[in-house]
């Protein structure tokens, strides 16, 4: 039988499609590999539970493959997120209860096909970004079992970078579904608040917390991100996407950096980030150094001030059994009681100025890139200052939240010692699309093995699923690229997709009386091909974009050479009657270089 591990979506569909009927045999021989004593896991499926899976699956995917993208597809779940009829324990054995339903996103998830395998270890009630303080056993590190896994998100993390699932989900609060990643060489993706519905999540910081995605490839995690998201009425913080967003980051993105970055003596932190820094500027990016003092003082914030005192509300009743918690997470956790209601309006108003910094600094750039974790300790050093080399890891994670900003953790150039590193991509909420598409840039750019897998990435990579929030549009003329118009399309995070042409029925005029100078395109029995180029822009400011379009123009649909059908520039027939056709160009370029050339 062909070995399984470190499978792709990409490969889990290639399996499917040779043999659908082998799921069953598939996934039980997998269950059969995993065990409980292997600390990642706290708990897994019988084989009747995983039956219960693939039965139904099986049959939908008989009729019409296509409605399950995810079949088939073993993933695992961070014990605080809840799986029908399966405990949930919050790595608290005193606090495990039955789960009656599937937590929203694993239910769209396994609506999709998806298998789950097993609940997986974590810090404590969320509480940790270590992967150390379980009652159930530190997760090691996958590179090397001395050092850290890194938390809370610890398990999830583990399995997924061993290949022993497709993907995970984890839950990231100050860095939980990022500074695991980092270190176990994967993807992790911390989607905006809101986008991942937190209705079956045991909170932590109910105000904070989000459901994260951990996989093998940028693109993976945003195709488990996007089935698994969406607005859901039963979570009060679940919220929509306001479609304002770009659908992606331009080819030479502005990166803001911190000027005076922090790696707490480790040198070996350091050099990994300085070899960062030089492939990010091979990918055709600028660095910017910015002042990092804002979001530093409000990553102090989540700890160090009341905003502590939401996991002592999450953790209620067990309070008053410290025997039954990890006693540094329950030292954390009780230090919230010392806070009163004044002093959480005085943060709350301190996190408000400071988030207004940051966005400010933010609207100048693509993104903010960041070392995911300034630096990595081994289990035996966090035994000596649990919190002190906790409080370092989340540096440069523990602020996004608490400003609602977006975030994507990728695998980055290794430490000298051989250990993994990471950054992170860190933008404004809802541009988790923008960030993903460099994320696969960056990824097929550094050519990393997959986790700790040693398996190379694939050849082929998958493209993101086109977006139901952006319009993509033919510009032809005045709007093109460098044109007098496009201004009208970037103020509005529209994003250049390619040039391309149209199908070979249309034909092109220069319009008379027109200023900037802009062409007429129309659809006719015979023409040409004419040069176009597409434009996706935020499907919010649509219709803003639309009503700037004066008559003659219009906005219908183009039918481009390959057959696809796009929105775009069209002319009212009565405008050409006095209008010079330059059909023959190809393209309103080619027709302006042709009048320059002869005006010469």
């Amino acid at each position: 039988m062909t070995s399984i591990t470190g499978f792709t979506l990409q490969q889990w569909q290639q399996l499917y499609q040779q043999d659908a009927e082998a799921i069953g045999v598939t996934l039980e021989n997998l269950l059969a590999t995993l065990s409980t004593d292997d600390t990642a896991w706290l708990y897994l499926a019988t084989p009747a539970q995983l039956r219960a899976q693939i039965t139904p699956l099986l049959a939908a995917y008989r009729e019409d493959p296509a409605s399950l993208p995810l079949f088939g597809v073993p993933f695992a779940v961070k014990d605080n997120i809840d799986v029908a009829g399966w405990p949930t324990s919050a790595a608290c054995p005193a606090f495990t209860y039955q789960a009656e339903n599937d937590a929203v996103a694993v239910a769209r998830l396994k609506a999709a096909g998806a298998i789950v395998m097993g609940k997986t270890n974590l810090d404590q009630y969320a509480t940790g970004l270590v992967g150390c303080r379980s009652p159930f056993g530190a997760v090691p590190n996958t590179f090397d079992a001395a050092y850290v896994s890194g938390g809370s998100s610890s398990g999830s993390a583990s399995v997924l970078a061993r290949g022993l699932v497709g993907f995970s989900l984890g839950t990231d609060t100050a860095g939980s579904g990022r500074v695991p990643a980092a270190f176990n060489n994967v993807v992790g993706l911390k989607p905006t608040k809101g986008w991942l519905s937190a209705s079956g999540v045991v909170p932590a910081c109910r105000l904070n917390d989000t459901i994260s995605v951990f996989a093998l490839t940028v693109e993976d995690a945003w195709i488990v991100a996007d089935i698994a998201g969406g607005y859901d009425a039963s979570d009060a913080y679940s919220r929509s996407n306001p479609a304002l967003a770009p659908a992606a980051m331009s080819v030479a993105p502005r990166f803001a950096i911190p000027a005076t970055p922090t790696f707490f003596d480790d040198r070996q932190a350091e050099g990994a980030w300085e070899t960062a820094l030089s492939a990010l500027r091979a990918t055709g990016a600028s660095l910017h150094p910015i002042d990092f003092t804002p979001f530093q003082q409000l990553a102090d914030q989540l700890y160090y001030g009341p905003w502590v005192a939401e996991r002592t509300v999450a953790v209620g009743d067990m309070l008053q059994q410290p025997d039954n918690m990890d006693p540094v997470v329950h030292g954390i956790v009780a230090s919230g009681e010392q806070y009163s209601a004044v002093d959480t309006f005085k943060a709350e108003y301190l996190r408000a100025e400071l988030t207004r910094q940051i966005q400010h600094t933010l609207s100048q750039f693509d993104a903010l890139v960041v070392p995911t974790s300034p630096t990595i300790h081994t289990l035996e050093e966090m035994k000596q200052e649990p919190v002190r080399y906790n409080s370092q890891f989340g540096t440069y994670t523990n602020f996004t939240n608490l400003a609602d900003l977006s975030a994507l953790a990728l695998p980055g150039p290794f430490r000298a010692d051989g250990l993994p590193a990471g950054i992170t991509l860190v933008a404004p909420a809802w541009h988790d699309r923008a960030l993903a598409t460099f994320g696969q840039r960056w990824q097929q750019q550094q050519a990393l093995t997959l986790g700790a897998t040693g398996k190379a990435q694939p050849a082929h990579h998958l493209s993101l699923p086109d977006s139901a929030l952006h319009v993509r549009v033919a510009v032809v003329g005045a709007h093109l690229s460098g044109m007098p118009l496009n201004h009208q399309l970037t103020t509005r995070h529209a994003v250049l997709v390619e040039e391309t042409q149209t199908a070979a029925c249309y034909r092109l005029w220069a319009l008379a009386n027109t200023q900037p100078p802009k062409p007429g395109l129309a659809k006719a029995g015979s023409g040409k091909a004419i040069t176009v180029e597409l434009w996706d822009i935020p499907l919010a400011r649509f219709g803003e974009f639309v009503a700037e379009i004066p008559a003659p123009l219009g906005i219908g649909t183009l039918t481009l050479a390959d057959g696809r059908a796009v929105k775009g520039f069209i002319c009212e027939p009565a405008a050409l009657s006095d209008a010079t056709e330059i059909t023959e160009f190809g393209g309103w370029r080619n027709w302006l270089t042709r009048k320059e050339t002869t005006h010469v």
